[in-house]
């Protein structure tokens, strides 16, 4: 089954799973490689990427290469650029460092309309990809929460019960620092470990969607099998810069 903006909430309760390409490039050239490459879904990247407003409008729009579902991580809580993201066409959003309860209903506020929401109505791009855009934004707009911390550890469930929330997405290098160790996204540490099972057991409890970030092709199986629905595979940086030093290392061979 293929995933798509329209269909991503019934490819997961089908038990279908996803790999998402992370675009953190400034670039709508490398925005569209990565579309035509054959991931399920496709992220870019506000926070840690490279990549302003403008840069993102053309990377979604170079991404139209692709039926799969583009979300967009928030550089932070913010309801300004949580609209505009939204309004630009995206699929959803991944917010980051979303530590209380009272930060997941600040970012659900942002990215529903009302009753549930404060979103504000303009649709620019989105409205003109989505027939009837404000009748199923609540179905097409996916708001995916961070739980990236101790402190959100700790308040995980209290987070995962604020109704209009997707799911949440594990950030395993500042779980890893937040708990003690070093960032990775490869951990190794038992305790960060142990913390994103428990994330994903909690996200079941609630209902919830849950996706990780994963620093290689193997971890991505392995917590695919674990049981995420989604995992993303490194950062599109991450994989040109590996490249690079492999074939490098072979030429010099």
């Amino acid at each position: 089954m293929t995933l798509t903006t329209e269909g991503f909430r019934d490819h997961f309760a089908a038990g279908g799973r996803a790999v998402n390409g992370w675009c953190a490039i400034p670039s709508p050239v490398t925005a569209v490689i990565l579309a035509r490459a054959g991931f399920d879904m496709l992220t870019i990247d506000l926070q840690h990427g490279l990549i302003d407003y403008q840069t993102m409008l053309a990377m979604l729009q170079a991404m139209s290469a692709s039926a799969a579902p583009k979300l967009v991580r928030l550089p932070w809580n913010e309801p300004g650029i949580a609209m505009k993201c939204l309004d630009a066409g995206a699929s959803g959003v991944i917010c980051p460092m979303v530590n209380t309860p009272e930060d997941a209903r600040a970012l659900v506020a942002a990215t529903r309309y009302a009753p549930l929401g404060t979103r504000s109505y303009g649709p620019m791009r989105a409205g003109a990809i989505f027939p009837d855009y404000a009748a199923r934004a609540g179905d097409l707009v996916q708001v995916f929460a961070m739980i990236e911390t101790a402190e959100a550890l700790r308040n995980r469930d209290a987070i995962m019960a604020v109704e209009g929330l997707s799911g949440v997405y594990v950030g395993p290098a500042d779980l890893g620092l937040s708990l003690g160790h070093v960032p990775s996204l490869l951990p190794e540490a038992p305790e960060v470990l142990g913390a994103i099972a428990e994330i994903l057991a909690s996200a079941r409890r609630a209902g919830l969607l849950a996706g990780v970030h994963c620093g290689s092709g193997e971890m991505v199986g392995r917590m695919l099998a674990q049981g995420f629905d989604f995992a993303s595979l490194s950062t599109d940086a991450g994989l040109f810069t590996g490249a690079l030093r492999a074939a490098l290392a072979a030429a010099r061979a």
